[in-house]
């Protein structure tokens, strides 16, 4: 028997956690010598009481974050790139602690250097690991071991959907047998129909004596759930892993769902998108961002730049150097919106949009909004909590009672803070609003924002905009 052979009797998932904590303490510990042999060039015979101090909570710690929350999940579909995600991030909150840990002990013994050769090492050592043990997983599988054999109940379209999902990487080790079901709905399958409901026992009977079915997937519609019951007692009997796909569209018209559980985890509640600055954890990083970014623009850049631009209005056009408008923010409230004035003073300014030639803009509110300078203002928004750095951008209040009637989904944008920059307009969506598909597009884009918002995002947003600048928008008029 080939090793390859040996594979397919063992669930090497019910073990892969130990496996995994054990190696990831071994790699740990390697990263902690290779810190040491970097910057004293040779490996110690011993360690001083402090290092030992810092080497064992080290160890703790990291086993502690592993087994937070099943940080250790490994889900057949999911990508490389997910799992490199979830690792780093365990690595900087474990950077973060062992940080507070020295300097509440006082432990400044520790070479800081050294710290930062141990989690460059410790992270290499992490990704390769990674890495290599899903190209191995990916490998097996693809020979056609380490496989779960499946069987759908519901020959309709989310039946076919999930068999895709199942089936769209030989790699993820599925093989889905075919489907069960009275009657189709007329969509096409890529499996074949093995029969109706009440073959399925004899099925899994049958299967049994040659190779065990492992997973039954249901995707019948809920007025069936006298038979979902009796599958779930069939599986039971037979030990079968029973999974049950429902159909959310019938709730939100949509799949992309967040289960939350309430009452101590007893009630399944469905919200229609995830919104990840719901979370408190992530509202605080980007609020922290939001006044130190506003902060330092406010500091380093106001105080030379801001008079330059004054003068310069103040010497183009008569008004005042400041244009403020009242906008729509998070939730739909109302707040002072500050611009420098770009325009000739006129009283269309809160109604009617800037379009290209528009000869209500002076010279130097043409190279203002160009450059994207006329925005710098809004910095004191953000300092004062009103706006983010990054976000939906505001619109006036009449373009928020106008579009909200058009586009139905157009006042979700406002779950979050409206920024000075956005997911819409580093994509293109920015300046004057010609058609209603212009504002569709830029809803679209700012709704992905608030459902994928991560700070990484804000990031790449940033420099997008910066190099935008830049380069010059062909909208920024």
């Amino acid at each position: 028997m080939s090793i390859f052979e040996l594979l397919v009797t063992y669930r090497f998932s019910r073990y892969y956690k130990i496996g995994f904590l054990v190696w990831d303490i071994i790699l740990l510990n390697t990263a902690i010598l290779c810190s040491y042999f970097f910057l004293n060039g040779y490996f110690p015979l011993s360690f001083s009481s402090e290092d030992r101090e810092i080497s064992l909570l080290s160890n703790v710690f990291w086993v502690m974050l592993l087994l937070y929350k099943d940080s250790y999940r490994l889900v057949r579909t999911e990508r490389i790139e997910s799992i490199l995600y979830r690792t780093t991030r365990i690595l900087l909150f474990h950077i973060a602690i062992i940080a507070t840990v020295i300097l509440v002990l006082d432990i400044f013994e520790v070479s800081g250097l050294r710290l930062v050769y141990f989690y460059a090492s410790f992270f290499v050592l992490l990704v390769c690991f990674r890495i290599f043990f899903m190209k191995l997983l990916k490998f097996v599988r693809a020979k056609g071991y380490n496989f779960r054999r499946v069987i759908i109940v519901g020959a309709n379209a989310m039946g076919e959907r999930m068999n895709r999902i199942l089936t769209k990487d030989l790699t993820y080790g599925y093989k889905v047998l075919g489907f069960f079901d009275d009657e189709s709905d007329g969509t096409m399958l890529k499996a074949p129909l093995l029969g109706n409901l009440d073959a399925i026992s004899g099925y899994l009977e049958n299967r049994e004596q040659h190779q065990k079915i492992d997973e039954m997937y249901v995707s019948l519609h809920i007025d069936k759930i006298e038979i979902i019951n009796k599958l779930t007692m069939l599986c039971d009997r037979h030990l079968v892993r029973i999974r049950y796909v429902p159909d959310f569209q019938q709730y939100t018209k949509t799949n992309r769902v967040q289960v939350a559980f309430y009452g101590n985890g007893n009630i399944p509640v469905l919200m229609r998108r995830k919104e990840p600055l719901e979370v408190t954890a992530n509202r605080i990083i980007k609020k922290i961002f939001d006044f130190c970014f506003s902060l330092f623009v406010i500091v380093f850049i106001f105080s030379w730049l801001f008079p330059i631009i004054i003068l310069c209005i103040k010497l183009n056009s008569k008004g005042p150097v400041f244009f403020v408008q009242m906008r729509s923010g998070r939730d739909n409230r109302s707040f002072p919106c500050y611009k420098f004035r770009t325009m000739y003073v006129n009283t269309e300014a809160n109604v009617a949009q800037a379009s290209k030639n528009d000869a209500r803009i002076t010279k130097v509110g043409a190279f203002l909004r160009r450059t994207s300078l006329d925005e710098l203002p809004q910095f004191l928004n953000v300092l004062v909590g009103n706006m983010s750095v990054v976000g939906p951008r505001p619109h006036m209040l009449s373009h928020t009672e106008q579009y909200s009637n058009l586009i139905d989904n157009f006042l979700v944008r406002h779950f979050a803070k409206p920024g000075i920059t956005g997911w819409a307009q580093v994509n293109g969506y920015r300046g004057e609003t010609k058609a209603l598909a212009d504002m569709e597009g830029r809803v679209e884009h700012d709704i992905w924002y608030i459902e994928n918002w991560s700070f990484l995002l804000d990031l790449r947003i940033i420099v997008k905009t910066v190099l935008n600048v830049f380069r010059g928008e062909k909208n920024a008029f």
